[in-house]
């Protein structure tokens, strides 16, 4: 996937806010970058630019590769349909075999019966584990990760990662993430936010040093 001078800018009540500006770089198969930046330096309009919820200003995005909605995000299910319905929907928009994506839902998930409620019944942890497991059902080339990696306790969070970094290794990954031990255990590359501008980085202590200083 190849980002080329990505722009985006907002209207606010104070003016145009530019939050990224001609920011580019590229993923390969396998790789696993880390977007990093401060709060409000954009990294989540990135990752949003990225999945195609939203579009640059100006700049395009080569994907060349079939890339996940970014990973436990809860918020695209419909409320008044069950976990069941959501995950049947979803998995025939994605061309997935229904009861193969659903029996894996369900075992992930370890939510039970509950997947026969409507999800505005769902606890937000349901939701995230409803999301997360459903993004990994789904046969993604590159999955887009938002801040949330691991939901629920310590055995299931541990579940999640054996799941995505062990069993989806051959996966490329882009992270928007603020936990440094990820990046420095499980990431390749990394690109820093700062003004709307982007760097990337192909040493990762030196990403993390000079993340450290903004």
């Amino acid at each position: 996937m190849v980002a080329r001078d990505i722009v985006k800018e907002f209207d606010t009540e104070i003016g145009r806010r530019r939050v990224l500006d001609r920011v580019s770089f590229r993923i390969g198969e396998g790789e696993r970058m880390a977007i990093l930046g401060r709060n409000g330096a954009g990294k989540s309009t990135l990752i949003q630019i990225l999945s195609g919820v939203q579009t640059p200003t100006s700049g395009t995005v080569e994907r060349g590769m079939r890339l996940s909605w970014p990973l436990a995000l809860g918020g695209g299910f419909e409320g008044e349909l069950t976990g069941y319905d959501n995950v049947r929907f979803i998995a025939r928009i994605y061309g997935a075999p229904v009861k193969e994506t659903f029996d894996f839902v369900v075992d992930f998930t370890e939510i039970g019966n509950q997947i026969h409620i409507p999800v505005r019944f769902y606890s937000s942890g349901m939701r995230m584990r409803l999301a997360f497991a459903l993004s990994l059902a789904i046969d993604f080339d590159c999955y887009l990760i938002d801040e949330v990696i691991l939901v629920g306790d310590k055995k299931f969070q541990e579940k999640c990662i054996h799941a995505l970094f062990e069993q989806r290794k051959d996966r490329a990954m882009i992270l928007a993430i603020h936990d440094m031990n990820v990046v420095r255990d499980r990431c390749t590359s990394a690109l820093i936010l700062k003004a709307g501008r982007g760097r990337v980085f192909d040493d990762i202590p030196t990403a993390i040093d000079t993340y450290s200083t903004l």
